[in-house]
């Protein structure tokens, strides 16, 4: 067993050759929109969490939710916490890049989390769902998109009642979800199975690395 990266082609545009060589010690990385998606359970978090700590680039993209905080967590770090008639508005505001309602409560990706990042350099993560992350595809043409698949519906099952965090309803909610978003990936650039953990980490770097070296995206 182990891990699957699947990548679809990109069609390649013919570039004219620069009339003089460039100064290739001088040339820099460009940033880019980087998301990643999968099912509830199937790992996107830590996955996520390895590559933003192996690879200093990377910043996440603080999403907005109407959702209630949990535990210790903090407005404007792990999300901006808005209430449901503030985050409306700002949906016609053309404040979100994405947004959805999951489970109950809206989640968007604002849009000053994104650009600004990408204009210096950083690589934005998204660790949004499938319906985010077909929302910002469409706007984003140019995004590096990351399906996160577990090896089996039944092992996805497994993962789910293991974490001892939702009731049997919720378990069973998210279990009908997967079975939508799983064919979804065929729309995405890449493909994990998140069988062997270490190994699917080092996969999502180097899909990092790879996609960061692309030629339009090196500046002087």
């Amino acid at each position: 067993r182990g891990v699957m990266v699947l990548a679809a082609r990109k069609s390649v545009a013919k570039k004219k050759a620069p009339k003089e060589s460039p100064n290739f010690a001088r040339l820099k990385p460009g940033g880019f929109l980087l998301v990643v998606s999968g099912p509830s359970g199937v790992g996107k978090g830590t996955l996520v969490a390895s590559l933003m700590e192996q690879r200093k680039d990377c910043v996440f993209s603080v999403s907005a939710t109407t959702r209630a905080p949990r535990g210790k967590e903090k407005n404007g770090r792990e999300y901006w916490f808005l209430g449901e008639k503030d985050f409306r508005a700002k949906t016609k505001q053309g404040w979100f890049l994405e947004y959805a309602k999951v489970f109950g409560n809206l989640y968007g990706t604002p849009n000053h989390e994104v650009e600004g990042k990408i204009k210096k350099g950083k690589v934005v993560v998204l660790d949004i769902d499938v319906q985010g992350g077909a929302s910002v595809r469409r706007k984003r043409p140019d995004a590096v998109s990351v399906f996160i698949a577990p090896p089996s519906f039944a092992e996805l099952k497994r993962r789910l009642v293991g974490r001892k965090t939702d009731s049997a309803e919720a378990i069973a909610r998210r279990l009908a979800t997967s079975a939508i978003e799983l064919p979804q990936y065929v729309h995405y650039d890449y493909l994990i199975v998140n069988d062997d953990l270490e190994a699917a980490k080092a996969q999502l770097i180097a899909i990092h690395d790879i996609e960061r070296r692309r030629i339009e995206r090196l500046s002087k």
